[in-house]
């Protein structure tokens, strides 16, 4: 019992320093969340203003293009946290220090873990960012009260975290952090390709199809109810379950990867 214990206990900071350690990171080189920030505020802002008439339209649920488009950003900031761990990891193996941390007396599953617990904190920041401008600057409403706010929250963590372990697969495959940009296209393709800028009844043709099958569309919905109107279970548990299915399989992807690593 002691032994199990204090594996665990050893486990847990293990993981810890190596999100500490993303963070250090971050601090020493802001540049690095420069991005991360002003991509979705600039997101927010631009389509806010773009579609300011269009929301008018049946589906929007909403009279302020802002309502509908802060959750969309706030997701897309969280999507490109998620590359956090896997850009560190790519620098890691290009230099070598990875070859290290495999021949630790570590379960390889603490080492994906902490470096995904590094892409959450990352999340965090724009997440935080988006709503102070969305709220302060452009009049965004949260009808959905605190449990809205929780769903944002929950939403973005999420999405950091599927990211994550979806951008470590590709870079243990690779081993260089040009293959970051794979990861890049898949994001931006399956974030677009959802209901993040428009109602499900206003996309058409073959669009509508896969906006409608795409899985990131729950998660938006989830994120996006709070600031349309009540929070409620049959909103929620769809982006729930397409958001633990998302995070569990490619964690599992993540996890077989690891091994085409050389040592």
């Amino acid at each position: 019992m002691t032994n199990s214990y204090t594996v665990k206990g050893h486990s847990f900071l293990v993981g810890q320093a190596f999100v500490g350690r993303g963070l250090m990171r971050m601090r020493r080189l802001p540049s690095l969340m420069l991005p991360t920030i002003v991509m979705p505020i600039f997101f927010v802002v631009a389509f806010s203003g773009s579609f300011a008439s269009v929301v008018a339209l049946e589906g929007y649920g909403t009279d302020k293009a802002v309502n509908w488009m802060t959750a969309w950003a706030v997701l897309q900031g969280a999507a490109f946290s998620g590359l956090g761990g896997g850009g560190l990891t790519a620098t890691d193996i290009e230099n070598g220090f990875f070859d290290r941390l495999r021949t630790a007396p570590i379960n390889p599953s603490v080492l994906l873990t902490g470096l995904v617990g590094y892409s959450i904190c990352r999340a965090v920041i724009p997440t935080t960012a988006v709503l102070i401008v969305s709220f302060c600057f452009l009049g965004a409403e949260m009808p959905g009260g605190g449990l809205g706010f929780i769903m944002v929250y929950i939403s973005a963590i999420g999405m950091a975290a599927f990211m994550s372990f979806f951008v470590l697969g590709i870079v243990f495959i690779f081993k260089s952090i040009k293959s970051l940009a794979i990861a890049q296209i898949v994001m931006f393709s399956t974030m677009f390709l959802s209901v993040g800028q428009a109602p499900l009844e206003a996309i058409e043709g073959w669009l509508n199809g896969v906006a409608e099958v795409n899985p990131i569309s729950h998660v938006i919905r989830m994120c996006r109810q709070g600031f349309l109107g009540e929070v409620t279970w049959q909103q929620t548990q769809p982006g729930l379950i397409a958001m633990l299915c998302l995070i569990a399989g490619t964690a599992i992807w993540a996890r077989i990867c690891y091994r085409k690593v050389d040592i």
